[in-house]
Order: structure tokens, then sequence, then C-alpha cells
């Protein structure tokens, strides 16, 4: 069992991730309100400055208004404590060295940095990366007979969040970044169709800069590129 304070993290970090899945939902259900009534948005983002102005104008029938304003005051209670959660752990964090040099990968910022720490908790639990790889259920599964060996889908034991927080980071890296040319190397050689395994493999290579990044306070590849 993880230490309380590592408990209290976790809860914390997956308190916030189930928030925005609601805040997500509330999005999607308020975009099904303006599009029953075929109504065209003219921008991306419904709920930017230029969309809560669209949205707050907009002329609804009655009942289709007063869900749509229900829907939208619950997102602004939602975002509250969504932000009352980034400010706790933030605090919690402030002096955690690891939590600091993981946010030097990229495509990790403070929230994904945050999950990392609080589902992995203390690092050296694990031998060695591939250990953690395999805890986190990104590896695939292992098929031996006496004349063949077969791999098969990722196992996805272990920790649900931080098999998303590793596939959520590759796919938010910046062009140039290990994972990310790691990542368009597979699909280049195996094509589009294999854009899950080629996520995939590109998460676990994130995740062994992240284990390193906890353990030592830094990823050292990252520094030897920057003095270089």
């Amino acid at each position: 069992m993880a230490p309380p304070a590592t408990r209290e993290l976790r809860e914390m970090a997956r308190g916030r991730y189930k928030l925005v899945t609601l805040r997500t939902n509330c999005r999607n259900q308020a975009h099904g309100v303006v599009a029953k009534m075929g109504t065209a948005m003219p921008m991306s983002d419904l709920f930017g400055a230029h969309g809560t102005a669209f949205l707050d104008e907009l002329p609804l029938p009655a009942g289709f208004a007063a869900r749509l304003r229900s829907l939208r005051a619950v997102m602004d209670e939602l975002n509250r404590q969504v932000a009352v959660l980034d400010k706790e752990i933030a605090v919690r964090l402030a002096d955690d060295v690891g939590y600091q040099a993981i946010q030097k990968i990229g495509g990790i910022g403070p929230v994904l940095a945050a999950v990392f720490v609080a589902e992995i908790g203390d690092v050296i639990r694990f031998p060695d990366p591939k250990h953690l790889c395999s805890w986190a259920g990104l590896t695939p599964r292992h098929h031996e007979s006496d004349v063949k060996v077969h791999r098969g889908h990722l196992t996805k034991q272990g920790s649900k969040l931080l098999r998303w927080a590793a596939v959520e980071a590759v796919q938010r890296a910046p062009e140039n970044t290990p994972m990310r040319v790691h990542r368009d190397r597979i699909e280049a050689r195996r094509g589009v169709e294999a854009r899950s395994i080629a996520k995939a493999a590109a998460a676990r290579k994130l995740l062994t800069l992240v284990y390193y990044g906890l353990r030592d306070g830094e990823v050292r590849c990252l520094a030897r590129k920057e003095s270089g």
C-alpha cells in the first residue's frame, strides 16, 4: 500500500480526471442541443470567448434554452472545482524534483506530470523501466510455443489513468521530440493502420524517460541534447 501522502495525491489526480470527464460530457451535450436546432456554429470552440458570446445571443425555444443554461452552469462549477484541485496539487508538488524534471519531456505539462507522480508513487519499487511499462499495461501479450512466438494486444493491466496519461502525452508531443519522432518513424514504416501500435511504442519510450526523470531528478538524455 502506498504512503498516505501518495494516496491523497492519487485521490486528487483521479478526482480531477473524473471532473474533466464530466465537463467533456456536458460540452458534448451542449453541442448536441445546438445541433438539434440545425444551427451552424461559426467557431470550433463553443466555449471560448467567441463561443460564449455566440451562445449568449443564440435564440432557442424555452426548453432548449433551459437545458443549455443548466449545462453551462454545471460546467462553470466543474471549472471552479478543477481549478481548486489544480492549486492544491501544485502546492503538494512544488518541491518535487521529479515532477519538475519530467515536464521537460515533450508533451508533458503540469497536469500529466502530476498524474505520473501520483500513479507511479515511489518509482524505485520498479527495478527498471520495463517493469514500469509492464505494470502500466503498455506491453503486448506474449504467446510462445515450441516453434513460434506471437505478440498480441496490449495487456492493459495496472493503472488505467497512467496508461491514458502516457498515450495522451505522446499525442501532445511537439514535432522533433523523441516520442513524436519515434511514433512517426513506426507509422512511416508500418503504415497508417499501425497508428495504435506506434502510439503504444512511443508511450513506452516516454514512460522510460519518466522513470529516469522520477528516479534521478533529471532526464539525462534531454540534458545532454540541450548542452550540446
